[in-house]
């Protein structure tokens, strides 16, 4: 009987879809069939994307990063698939000085093998975050005012939620650029 009871729980949770939402209360999560990975609303905090000092040589198209390769010019950018295009201010001026941050970062050698996937048991895709999924995205941490977040930190991407001025927004350790629908 105990053991029909293990194997009743293993293939239950087998078929349980999850939703993951970081930083609210337990419990209070609204229960969205189109979300794979949500975070508390009104927090003024956000998501911060890897630093990378040698950019990876095969990325999936999508992948996020900070480059950190030039550190005084340090930049968010994203693998199209074929190329890493820059969602930063193209104005030499504007581009980041990562290199405090990154003295606080180890120089020790990384698991490149370690990685969280969220949607799926297994994913084609290289990454330490994977959200895996046909039909569930990622919502962003949201603020109102990107203004009201203390101390930044390099990488960091919100979705600003103000009427009339709705955008992603990326730090890169000395401005904020912005991302409008078209």
């Amino acid at each position: 009987m105990k053991k029909l009871i293990i194997l009743g729980i293993v293939l239950f949770s087998a078929k349980v879809s999850s939703q993951v939402i970081i930083g609210d209360a337990k419990g209070t999560a609204v229960s969205k069939t189109s979300v794979l990975l949500e975070f508390e609303v009104g927090k003024n905090k956000g998501l911060v994307l890897p630093y990378v000092r040698t950019k990876p040589t095969n990325p999936a198209p999508g992948t996020l990063i900070l480059d950190a390769t030039v550190p005084t010019a340090a930049n968010v950018e994203y693998w199209d698939g074929t190329a890493w295009i820059s969602l930063g201010s193209k104005k030499a001026s504007d581009k980041g000085d990562v290199t405090a941050a990154l003295a606080k970062q180890p120089l020790t050698s990384e698991d490149s093998t370690a990685r969280a996937i969220i949607g799926a048991s297994d994913s084609p895709a290289d990454g330490v975050l994977v959200l895996e999924s046909d039909t569930k995205a990622l919502v962003l941490p949201t603020v109102d005012d990107v203004n009201k977040i203390p101390s930044p930190a390099p990488g960091m991407m919100v979705y600003v939620n103000k009427v009339g001025l709705e955008r992603l927004a990326f730090y890169n350790g000395q401005t904020w650029s912005f991302l409008a629908p078209q």
